[in-house]
């Protein structure tokens, strides 16, 4: 079974998060947390940096390794490492996704994540303030 090594970032902005909706896959209209796959010769921090200027045509600085997560979907096993970021430059632009949306801490279950991002949910309960 293929293993894919992502990177996810969850940028903050004023005690809220970044929810982006996916346009695209298997997963089309569940919500993530905006990311991709590492590639070669590329350190995590520069692989998401990347992504979210590919994804949100803005620049976004990691300021805090998160989690690691792994998940097991039906067709390959996922491992992705998770980092809270803030936006350095630009405004998120939905490039890949239908909808972006910020969230507090009470608005976490608002929505409907895609199953791995669960974890990193369980993860802003604990962290976030309220």
């Amino acid at each position: 079974m293929k293993t894919l090594n992502v990177v996810a970032a969850i940028i903050k902005k004023d005690n809220k998060i970044l929810a982006t909706k996916r346009g695209y896959g298997e997963f089309t209209d569940m919500w993530e947390f905006p990311g991709g796959k590492i590639e070669n010769n590329e350190t995590k921090e520069e692989a998401i940096i990347r992504e979210i200027k590919e994804e949100l045509d803005c620049v976004i600085e990691p300021t805090k390794f998160a989690l690691d997560l792994e998940y097991q979907y039906p067709t390959f096993y996922l491992k992705m490492s998770c980092f809270e970021a803030i936006i350095k430059e630009g405004t998120p632009k939905l490039i890949e996704h239908n909808d972006a949306k910020w969230l507090t801490k009470q608005e976490l279950d608002s929505i409907n994540w895609i199953p791995a991002d669960i974890q990193i949910i369980d993860y802003l309960k604990e962290t976030m303030r309220d």
